[in-house]
């Protein structure tokens, strides 16, 4: 992880879940994470299963030039991979495991940011895995930041944390990039242009 952001929003559902796969999501005081909140979103499952915006930080809208709130997660991604983005966010709460993302935002007129997500499972009171509280970072801060939209993101590496009932996440394998060497004895393998690598401790 190379964000700050990205870093601290780990920790502190790492904190706040304990020794469970993941905390519920009423748990989740926004003053502790005040300085965080325009760079974070919640997603959740629709009853038709689709995955849309809960919610999203004024930094998160400002990067795309709109309100997020209700759109499909997908819609920030290029067509092309817009149906495996949702897969993702869906994985992220069938396996309660984390997934950390790196992807180039493009605007209309060719610029590109270098961003970092992170996505993590939220319980709802009675236990149900139903949501995804998750941030957006960019990794520079180009004149036009904020100025001009991104159009659309582009996944560079995929990276599932599984949290491991009990324990907790390893978050030091989620720098990797595409083509990256696996660290320890993690494989990576290939999904459409994605080298995803399943990390966490082994239990």
């Amino acid at each position: 992880m190379r964000s700050k952001t990205t870093i601290e929003l780990f920790r502190y559902w790492d904190t706040l879940r304990g020794e469970r796969d993941l905390p519920r999501r009423d748990e989740i005081e926004p003053q502790e994470i005040c300085a965080l909140l325009p760079s974070l979103f919640i997603l959740e499952r629709q009853p038709g299963g689709d995955i849309r915006f809960r919610l999203a930080g004024t930094h998160v809208c400002a990067l795309f030039g709109r309100e997020l709130r209700g759109q499909p997660f997908g819609a920030l991604w290029s067509a092309s991979e817009a149906g495996e983005a949702a897969r993702i966010a869906d994985r992220v709460m069938t396996e309660r495991s984390l997934a950390a993302l790196s992807a180039c935002g493009l605007t209309a007129g060719g610029e590109r940011l270098e961003t970092e997500l992170l996505l993590t499972p939220l319980a709802s009171p009675q236990g149900d895995s139903d949501r995804i509280l998750g941030s957006l970072a960019p990794l520079s801060r180009p004149s036009w930041l904020h100025m001009t939209p991104i159009e659309c993101l582009v996944a560079r590496a995929l990276q599932i944390i599984a949290s491991g009932r009990g324990g907790h996440s390893d978050m030091a394998g989620a720098s990797y990039a595409v083509g990256a060497k696996p660290h320890r004895e993690e494989i990576g393998r290939k999904v459409q242009h994605l080298r995803i690598f399943e990390g966490g401790r082994e239990r």
